[in-house]
């Protein structure tokens, strides 16, 4: 199949596209590789599926991956985005685009708009006018809020987010259900839940508390370690993302909601100990109270996700963190001295 990833050089972008570009699959990349964090991370990524940087301004070059094809774009060019739709002939297309992160959100709100609505406007149309198979998108586990019921089910009430950034997440499930519903557009948003792993994003709390620790600096430790995560391994979220391809909703309204989660949240407090452990160094924790726009607990139902896929997350979070340290301490990791 022809695929196109935005997002590419993002955490689950870029291991997306290895993955379909194994499977056989040529695949369309694209990413701003904005300064959001350290474009260092998102060309290393790049290198892992054939894209080697030629020149300090991000000009970039193929080398190796014959199937794969970048291009340097935003989701808000509406003009470029036309053009690369309309060349490409996409069987399917997965948006993993968009700008992340709950509590930046609280700082940059008009980025957030921009990027995680106005340019899904942008993709929505584009499926509209050059219609896929299925466009599969990323949404949050944020968009369910403080919702005190768990599991969290896809059936749950999501009308109460805590954060801009969960709003616009629910802004695109509903964006993409009336899409659905004018045009037959088949698309399923996928609810992440807390990804982590070797090559995760430097805002998230693996790479914060590990950098803080190796420095035997203090990690910030929220509502005093009374919080809990759906941690979920970057691999089992890769496996989910490929099965869901292969499952495009239909009906007369053909969208559907569907939690990519472990299914067994962890304290934080474990977590920080289990990162411990794998470092062999204490942390120094510095306990705070509940951030703005932060939830108590994130926890999937996973039901959804093993009856269309056959598939169940299966990695535990002390393998997925002995392979997370293993990769910070080692040479592959570009940011380490930073």
């Amino acid at each position: 199949m022809n695929i196109l990833i935005t997002g590419a050089a993002g955490f689950i972008g870029s291991f997306l596209s290895r993955k379909l570009l194994e499977l056989g699959h040529a695949v369309t990349g694209i990413d701003e590789l904005n300064d959001y964090y350290s474009p260092k991370l998102k060309l290393a990524r790049l290198a892992m599926v054939g894209i080697r940087e030629k020149a300090p301004e991000y000009g970039i070059t193929l080398e190796g991956a014959p199937n794969f094809r970048f291009v340097k774009m935003h989701l808000e060019d509406r003009e470029g985005l036309e053009k690369l739709f309309s060349e490409g002939s996409f069987d399917i297309a997965v948006n993993l685009a968009g700008q992340a992160g709950v509590r930046y959100s609280l700082k940059n709100p008009f980025s957030y708009v921009q990027s995680n609505v106005l340019g899904f406007v942008n993709l929505l149309e584009c499926c509209r006018t050059h219609p896929v198979r299925h466009l599969l998108y990323a949404s949050s586990s944020s968009v369910y809020g403080g919702n005190e019921k768990t599991p969290f089910h896809e059936d749950d009430p999501v009308n109460t987010p805590v954060s801009l950034y969960a709003a616009t997440k629910r802004c695109d499930e509903l964006m993409a259900h009336v899409y659905a519903h004018l045009y037959r557009i088949p698309s399923t948003g996928m609810r992440f839940f807390t990804v982590y792993g070797p090559w995760g994003r430097p805002d998230m709390a693996p790479v914060l508390f590990a950098k803080a620790i190796l420095a035997g600096e203090p990690i910030n430790v929220f509502n005093n370690g009374n919080l809990s995560r759906d941690f979920t391994y970057i691999d089992d979220i890769i496996e989910s993302v490929v099965r869901l391809i292969d499952h495009a909703p239909e009906g007369a309204v053909p969208t559907d909601i569907c939690n990519v989660g472990c299914g067994h949240p962890m304290a934080l407090m474990d977590f920080i100990h289990t990162l411990e452990e794998a470092l062999g160094k204490k942390a120094d924790m510095h306990m705070l109270p509940m951030q703005k726009g932060d939830v108590y607990q994130t926890f999937a139902d996973t039901t959804k996700l093993q009856k269309l896929t056959s598939f169940c997350p299966v990695t535990p979070l002390f393998e997925g963190i002995r392979r997370f340290a293993e990769w910070y301490l080692s040479d592959e990791n570009p940011i380490r001295e930073d």
